[in-house]
């Protein structure tokens, strides 16, 4: 989805986020490959939404992980992708899991969602408070984007899916409202 609204294919979803973490460090390659296993992007006024931000988090991951020490590239990269995570995380809860933990068939996986955003967050504490150019510093980031991407995968292929199936259309409109309005607002204050 583009800020107006229009609908635009899953390619040029992935590859506008891709290009929105490029501007950060240019030269910094963005290897993200296919995600041949995510095939499922849903109503594309929230979930297609929610997708598009899980490619920009893919590509700010794959672009951390070509930096080395405590170097500009590394330092504004990371930055930018936990600012973007956190703003996620916050309007995603606000917006999607809340309406979601209202149906007892959807509460497990709202939980589920909710607690991972929880370990993330744990996990970026940490890395926020480790040096940038010890050696221990890379191995700590690649757990973050295992546990991260293990996490967007539930999200996409079973979560997503499960909450759609529950979810009415005012619901829908509601999210979309309620994502953008809150994500706006915690990038505005990171």
């Amino acid at each position: 989805m583009t800020k107006s609204d229009s609908p635009v294919s899953e390619a040029e979803a992935k590859a506008a986020a891709i290009a929105r973490a490029k501007a950060i460090a240019p030269d910094i390659a963005a290897r993200i490959g296919s995600t041949p296993a995510t095939t499922f992007r849903g109503n594309p006024n929230i979930f297609g939404r929610l997708v598009a931000d899980h490619d920009e988090h893919r590509a700010l991951l794959a672009m951390v992980e070509e930096t080395s020490g405590d170097s500009p590239d590394r330092r504004a990269l990371f930055d930018a992708m936990v600012a973007e995570m956190h703003a996620h995380a916050a309007a995603e809860d606000q917006a999607l899991w809340s309406v979601v933990l209202r149906n007892p068939d959807t509460t497990h996986d709202a939980r589920h969602a909710v607690a991972e955003h929880k370990q993330i967050d744990d996990l970026i504490e940490e890395l926020q408070e480790a040096d940038m150019a010890s050696p221990g510093w890379l191995a700590q980031f690649a757990k973050l984007k295992d546990k991260y991407l293990h996490h967007i995968r539930e999200e996409e292929q079973e979560q997503f899916v499960a909450a759609e199936e529950h979810l009415s259309d005012a619901d829908i409109k509601h999210l979309l409202s309620v994502f953008e309005r809150r994500k706006k607002a915690e990038k505005a204050d990171a």
